[in-house]
């Protein structure tokens, strides 16, 4: 079988989609090698080293290479029959247009409807654009994908799309995360980036829909003497965070990093006393899984899809109430038995996320839909 993929974020992006599309392709290239894999690109870099039965497409007419957006969303599709793809999966919410008319079936994976729950986070124009470029990829697919029964719902309840259209398979959570790293890389990360002893963490893009400015609330109105670590892209919202930083005295307990590589954070995750997780709302939340399988025990929200990820293995909070986040937050810090507790039961709940079940039932789903049209 050949499976062509939309690859954009694969080589451009480095957080959420970009992994999504790296770790989809490598757990498909690694459990099914027999299979051959084309990415539809356009841009090539060199942030993903191509497996061996992994291809790359990319523009190749001065036109195409001069509207990328173009080829992306028109050529592509005219590509896939000289090609002989026998499935093409739009790994990042978007389909090209004309795939209808090449007949060969399709997967779209929409990660999350975060534009249209929470519109205020958006620009209007984006908002509307997200919306008409999502619509159409889903009635252009064969079948949608869904990275959570949260998303489906979204889905069904914000689109209108048929339930029997979509299936819901999880993300996986990176190998590496279970691997358990040395002191001496402990020790050179910590001198890198100046981290203390003991400290909690949280980890995405620092902005509005994160919540990171509850955590630091928490942490003031329960008094508590640990440094705070974010790590993630800033946004806007950080002139609120340092605003209160100042108002409330905290520089000294507060760590931002931005440019980490995976290997680096991985052994943040294993460092950390305990990772908080207070979005308002997820497609997935893979921090949560990542933090598990670091063996560092997690508070995250109540809401979302953030029990689906956190599974019985997280203690859940009200993302709008920082009092009780610094309340969580003390729990954990005193209460050893509790937190020994969530990691060794983190640490079972993030197994159930492995590669391996990940890539049967992409397999599987990719089967069937070669079987209906052949």
């Amino acid at each position: 079988m050949i499976i062509g993929f939309e690859a954009k974020r694969l080589f451009q992006n480095f957080s959420g989609l970009g992994n999504y599309s790296r770790n989809t392709v490598n757990l498909l290239s690694e459990f099914y090698p027999d299979n051959n894999y084309l990415l539809f690109a356009p841009i090539l870099t060199n942030l993903y080293p191509l497996p061996h039965n992994v291809a790359v497409i990319t523009p190749k007419s001065k036109f195409s290479q001069r509207f990328r957006p173009f080829w992306r969303l028109y050529k592509v599709s005219e590509l896939l029959k000289p090609n002989k793809v026998d499935i093409y999966h739009g790994l990042s919410n978007v389909l090209p247009f004309g795939l209808k008319r090449s007949g060969i079936p399709s997967v779209l994976t929409i990660h999350d409807l975060i534009f249209l729950r929470f519109p205020e986070f958006y620009k209007k124009i984006d908002t509307m654009l997200y919306r008409f470029i999502t619509i159409r990829s889903c009635h252009r697919a064969t079948k949608v994908l869904a990275i959570s029964q949260q998303t489906k719902n979204d889905l069904i309840e914000l689109l209108g799309i048929d339930a029997s259209k979509i299936e819901v398979i999880y993300q996986s959570c990176d190998k590496k995360y279970y691997e358990r790293v040395d002191e001496i890389r402990k020790k050179a990360v910590r001198l890198k980036f100046n981290l203390p002893e003991k400290f909690i963490l949280c980890v995405g893009t620092i902005e509005q829909r994160k919540n990171q400015l509850a955590i630091l609330e928490g942490v003031v109105h329960e008094k508590l003497d640990i440094p705070v670590v974010l790590v993630g892209k800033p946004t806007e919202y950080k002139k609120q965070l340092d605003e209160f930083i100042i108002e409330s005295e905290i520089r000294k307990q507060m760590i931002f990093l931005h440019q980490t590589n995976s290997e680096e954070l991985q052994t943040i995750y294993q460092m950390a006393e305990i990772m908080v997780y207070p979005s308002f709302f997820e497609g997935f939340g893979l921090p949560v899984l990542e933090a598990q399988a670091s063996g560092c025990p997690v508070i995250t929200s109540n809401i979302s899809s953030l029990p689906e990820a956190g599974g019985d293995a997280a203690l859940y909070v009200d993302p709008a109430n920082s009092r009780q986040i610094g309340a969580a937050i003390r729990e954990l810090l005193t209460d050893t038995k509790l937190k020994s507790e969530l990691i060794q039961k983190g640490l079972v709940n993030s197994l159930k996320f492995n590669d391996q079940a990940v890539a049967e039932n992409l397999m599987k789903m990719y089967r069937a839909l070669a079987a209906e049209h052949s």
